[in-house]
């Protein structure tokens, strides 16, 4: 199994709607996919996966996930909360929800696990990479902001210090609202890929409200497509410990 986290320094630059589009992307061409909802404080995977409303259950001490069709699953608090609750808790009680989600779910025999972070470099972070065994690589999602840049370098340091393997990043929303062009000479300063550009577009939104991937969009699936031949051209050759069940 391969393992993918996808990360961004700053919040709202659409890290959840490239995960998500990644383990769609995936399982499309026929791949065993788990995605994992990391984020404890504004879980959205299930949402934009069209599963909002699904609840996971637990078997024999073992949590089932949310099957969205044959080849994808995925697993969230979200799937375990009411979704008007808000998740007040400390490190402690965050470590060991990552835990269970990578240990106690039965996620199966997978070729791909997708894990969706929130912001930042904080406690879900560290716990999962702790955790998780023989990560495969991280995909960093930033906006062409210069404020966001700053936090990816945050991300960055993350990854050094962890030993994590940086797959490259992928410059989000790109346009005339937060401009464009600034990811890619970034990661030539920062000696990191660059995956590619997603534009800035209405139909991304809509496929998001609808929980449909977006890059099946005509106006996209080219742009979609190299960035995912990016990804899969670093990471075939990886070997990454199974998380079986």
């Amino acid at each position: 199994m391969k393992t993918i986290l996808v990360m961004s320094g700053k919040g709202g630059v659409g890290k959840t709607t490239i995960s998500t589009n990644i383990a769609r992307y995936l399982e499309s061409t026929g791949y065993s996919v788990g995605i994992m909802d990391a984020d404890l404080h504004g879980p959205n995977v299930l949402e934009m996966l069209g599963a909002k409303h699904e609840q996971m259950f637990s078997v024999n001490n073992e949590l089932i996930p949310i099957e969205i069709n044959e080849n994808l699953k995925a697993a969230s608090i979200s799937a375990l909360i009411d979704e008007k609750d808000a998740t007040i808790w400390r490190g402690p009680l965050k470590h060991k929800f990552i835990k269970e989600l990578i240990e106690d779910v039965k996620w199966g025999e997978l070729d791909y696990l997708i894990v969706d972070f929130p912001p930042g470099t904080g406690d879900e972070h560290l716990s999962a990479a702790q955790t998780l065994k023989n990560i495969t690589g991280v995909v960093i999602v930033s906006t062409p902001q210069s404020i966001a840049l700053s936090d990816v370098k945050r991300s960055i340091d993350f990854c050094k210090k962890l030993n994590l393997p940086i797959i490259g990043a992928i410059e989000n929303m790109s346009g005339l609202i937060f401009g464009e062009g600034k990811v890619e000479p970034f990661c030539k300063k920062e000696k990191i890929d660059f995956l590619g550009i997603i534009k800035l577009e209405k139909e991304i939104a809509d496929a998001n409200e609808k929980g449909k991937p977006f890059f099946t969009n005509i106006k996209i699936t080219n742009t979609f497509n190299k960035i995912m031949m990016n990804i899969l051209t670093k990471v075939k050759n990886e070997n990454s410990n199974s998380i079986r069940r």
